[in-house]
């Protein structure tokens, strides 16, 4: 077994590596895309919204100097998610990381939720995700190389009242993470999860409207506040990077202390 002679801050570099984010024209896919431009992968940004990823795309680039591309995608339309993919791949010649942070929320008791608003959750958070995950795969596979990064929550392994939906995708995310971990294993491609705690993203600010709602659930934390934006970035570039080599089919909780109680 030949030892790598790299320092730990090598091992976390990205350069010459190509990183898909989707749900990266905000929030905390905006948040990791950003941290691995720092570290200096080509990025790809991806939602629905192609002039929200351009934007986003060129803030990034602007801040690091590093190439930047928007590419829109819907992540439930498996027409378009392969031909993203197909795009990257023809265009960069690789890709190296998949960040799966597309993702929605609804919040419902279960005697007043809409079947539709159910399917929808799990249409974009779930079946989005392994429609990505499968299209990564093949490149992948073929270059014998990969990190796919899947967002679960704190809510992977904990419910709360009114989030049926959500907390069914995001379970989900857990069980994909981990197929997908043994699946890519034989072909050096590593899965793993991040799990979310309470972030102050685009999904939570609805919260802001109910106090005693938000102290309930940032008291569930140890650390009882709101994480920060660029607090999620540190662990989604230790799953990218070479840093995290022997470690797939995991999830890590970003959570301040939720599931530890």
């Amino acid at each position: 077994m030949s030892e790598d002679t790299r320092s730990s801050l090598d091992l976390f570099g990205l350069k010459d590596r190509v990183a898909l984010v989707t749900g990266g024209s905000k929030g905390l896919g905006e948040s990791m895309a950003l941290g691995l431009a720092q570290a200096g992968a080509t990025t790809v940004i991806c939602s629905r919204d192609q002039d929200a990823c351009d934007k986003t795309a060129a803030d990034i680039a602007s801040q690091t100097g590093r190439e930047s591309v928007g590419m829109s995608v819907d992540v439930t339309d498996e027409a378009r998610v392969d031909q993203l993919f197909a795009a990257v791949a023809e265009r960069f010649g690789r890709l190296d990381v998949l960040i799966n942070s597309a993702g929605i929320n609804a919040r419902f008791m279960i005697d007043e939720c809409p079947l539709e608003e159910f399917r929808k959750v799990l249409d974009i958070n779930l079946t989005g995700t392994w429609l990505c995950c499968r299209a990564a795969m093949k490149i992948m596979k073929e270059q014998q190389s990969g990190s796919m990064i899947n967002i679960g929550s704190a809510l992977s392994a904990v419910g709360i009242p009114a989030r049926t939906p959500y907390c069914s995708s995001k379970a989900g995310i857990i069980g994909l993470t981990q197929t997908l971990g043994l699946e890519g294993a034989p072909h050096n491609v590593r899965c793993n999860a991040v799990c979310p705690g309470p972030f102050l993203t685009e999904l939570n600010r609805p919260l802001l409207k109910e106090p005693e709602k938000v102290q309930t659930i940032l008291s569930k934390t140890a650390l009882n506040r709101w994480a920060e934006m660029h607090e999620i970035r540190g662990v989604a570039l230790f799953l990218a990077s070479d840093a995290s080599s022997y470690v797939t089919g995991g999830s890590i909780y970003v959570d301040g202390g939720w599931t530890a109680q």
